[in-house]
């Protein structure tokens, strides 16, 4: 934790802050909760042993495309040593993510006291730190000496990102100050339900009350005052238009996560001189002179470099450098998805540390629908966290609905976390010519309609008041295409048939969709998304030989074309009006858990792949 503590408080994974609580966002440990601060509080100068930094060149460039800034240099780690002991002066417990406990509100568990921890009437313990979780604030002066206190459990924020305390004193005086008192007590009376209405604020020195549920909805936007600004993360604050909102600690909504994520891949048809650079870029990236080369070429790395002459290991050097410090175009920046594919769907190149994929045909069930399957032995996926917004969910559909909040205070920060996953994948690629003719018939056009329509209201009804849009928005803005309802399909039902299998959990596979017909793209990968060994085990891999995967294939076909809820389920699909982004699908049949599905079990429809009443639309014969 950061000043005036200095102690450790938990302990989380690094998706943690990618996902539930990174930079801005609120952690909740078992008796208070704390915000990361941004940027310029981690500190790595006391991570002995290991190296921060993460290199992949894609996603730090589209990163710098999101942001629109090329100051940022480089992706990293958590700040995280190995080693923690009972010592709280041990190098690793000295070591993590900078937190501060937000809010500094607590109401004491048994007098009701309600302060600040400014107000200096609560004091935080940590007796023993190898025990983290025993952390706590109490109220000292309380008639029973000690008293456990708690966070008190409202905030105010906006949908610039801001975060603030929630005002008690000018609440309960009604937006004026204690008739009586300059720092009057206050005590806050919470009767155990789960509803606002039922807590009520209170000023000892006059007797003045107010009941919380003032501040919900409409009564709210009046009584609320307007938005300072603040930033808590960053200690800032600005002029801000916005509105102050309530908050309620530990809503869903108070933190998203803004990120960009990308498979490390070497090029397509890369030499091996530039797959062994790859397996050894981490130590080779350091060298920045020819005379260190000369030392290196012929000694540190002479078993594996002393092949090529050592000019041209040294122009290889230069030239991957250049590549890494964002020689990519604007365009390349902002696709991710198009590298991978043309990786994925070229001649295999040679094996790295960290991409290795072997070809295999399709299997005779699949003959004229999918083209191949692959075997990707070795993967690793990179994920940086570009920003964050409260209220509002970053929308991959409409990016520029909400606004990002900052990581840090500065105008651009030079780095960026991030975190990676190792671990193995099978990617399956569809027939071009299978899937024209397929978009070629006539039921086809009607089809795209109705899902268009389906998903404008879908959007226009998810759609925020909070949220100002221009006239005439186009509500069918970033509807992903037929041809991905199909490939998104097929991917679901063959994820739950290989978790079935391949010895992983269905949560701990994860996809990834390919399907643009402008670029003749459609493929999908399932991979492991576990941070451990575990995502390395090559129960996966070993589904990719033809006979398995068939096996696996008609097993989901099977699936699909017998749904345990049909007729309901088969029957279901987007009627005019409706906002059903899927058709013919369940969670007995095609929806996977949230962490698998990157769109949010979106995008399915069932009657695409087989025939279960509807053959025109079905693409297996």
């Amino acid at each position: 934790m950061s000043t005036p503590y200095r102690r450790r408080v938990g302990s989380s994974r690094p998706s943690h802050l990618m996902f539930t609580g990174g930079v801005g966002g609120l952690v909740e440990l078992p008796n208070f909760t704390v915000l990361v601060q941004g940027l310029e509080e981690w500190n790595y100068s006391r991570v002995l042993g290991t190296d921060p930094v993460i290199h992949e060149p894609r996603v730090l460039a589209a990163a710098r495309s999101r942001l629109g800034t090329t100051e940022v240099k480089e992706l990293r780690n958590a700040p995280w040593m190995e080693g923690q002991s009972s010592d709280p002066n041990s190098p690793a417990n000295q070591v993590g993510v900078p937190v501060v406990p937000f809010p500094a509100w607590f109401r004491c568990t048994y007098c009701d006291l309600l302060g600040s921890l400014e107000s200096g009437a609560f004091t935080f313990t940590n007796k023993v730190a190898s025990r983290p979780f025993e952390a706590q604030f109490a109220h000292t002066s309380c008639a029973r000496r000690d008293r456990f206190a708690v966070p008190a459990r409202f905030l105010v924020g906006c949908l610039r990102g801001h975060l603030d305390e929630f005002p008690y004193s000018w609440w309960v005086h009604k937006g004026g100050a204690c008739p009586k008192h300059a720092y009057p007590a206050l005590k806050m009376r919470d009767f155990g339900r789960e509803s606002a209405a039922t807590v009520r604020i209170e000023c000892v020195s006059c007797e003045a009350t107010r009941n919380m549920q003032e501040a919900q909805g409409e009564a709210g936007k009046a009584n609320l005052p307007q938005c300072r600004g603040r930033h808590p993360h960053l200690g800032q604050y600005s002029e801000c238009p916005e509105q102050a909102r309530l908050l309620v600690l530990g809503a869903s909504n108070q933190w998203f996560g803004a990120s960009v994520d990308g498979l490390a891949v070497p090029p397509p048809q890369a030499s091996e001189l530039e797959a062994v650079l790859e397996l050894l870029w981490e130590p080779l990236s350091m060298i920045t002179s020819y005379e260190v080369m000369v030392y290196a070429h012929g000694a540190q790395f002479a078993d594996q470099l002393g092949r090529w002459p050592l000019d041209e290991v040294w122009a290889a050097v230069q030239t991957k450098r250049a590549r890494g410090q964002g020689a990519e175009t604007a365009a390349d920046a902002g696709d991710l998805l198009s590298p991978e594919w043309e990786l994925l769907t070229s001649e295999p190149p040679q094996p790295t540390a960290d991409f290795a994929i072997v070809s295999q045909p399709a299997p005779p069930a699949a003959a004229g629908v999918l083209a191949d399957v692959r075997q990707v032995e070795r993967l690793r996926l990179v994920r940086a966290l570009v920003g964050f917004t409260r209220f509002d969910a970053p929308d991959p559909d409409d990016p520029e609905l909400v606004i990002e909040a900052p990581l840090s205070g500065s105008a651009a920060p030079t780095w960026l976390p991030a975190t990676e996953v190792r671990g193995e994948g099978l990617f399956v690629r569809l027939d071009e010519q299978a899937l024209e003719a397929w978009e070629a018939r006539a039921v086809v056009p009607w089809l795209e309609r109705q899902h268009r329509d389906a998903f404008a209201t879908f959007r226009l009804n998810r759609y925020s008041d909070r949220l100002q849009l221009p006239p005439g928005h186009d509500w069918s803005r970033g509807w992903p295409g037929l041809r991905y309802y199909l490939v998104h399909s097929l991917a679901h039902i063959a994820l739950r048939a290989i978790s079935l299998e391949c010895g992983y959990a269905a949560a701990s596979l994860a996809e990834r969709i390919y399907a643009d017909p402008t670029k003749n793209m459609a493929g999908f990968l399932i991979y492991t998304a576990v941070p451990d060994a575990e995502g390395t085990l090559g129960g996966l891999v070993s589904l990719g030989e033809p006979d398995r995967f068939q096996q696996v294939l008609e097993r989901a076909l099977a699936d699909a074309r017998a749904c345990s809820s049909d007729p309901i389920c088969a029957e279901t699909a987007p009627a005019p009006g409706s906002d059903a982004t899927y058709a013919a699908c369940c969670h007995v049949c095609t929806f996977l858990s949230e962490t698998s599905c990157e769109r949010g079990n979106r995008f399915l429809d069932r009657r695409l792949l087989v025939d279960i009443g509807w053959p025109e639309l079905a693409l297996w014969p």
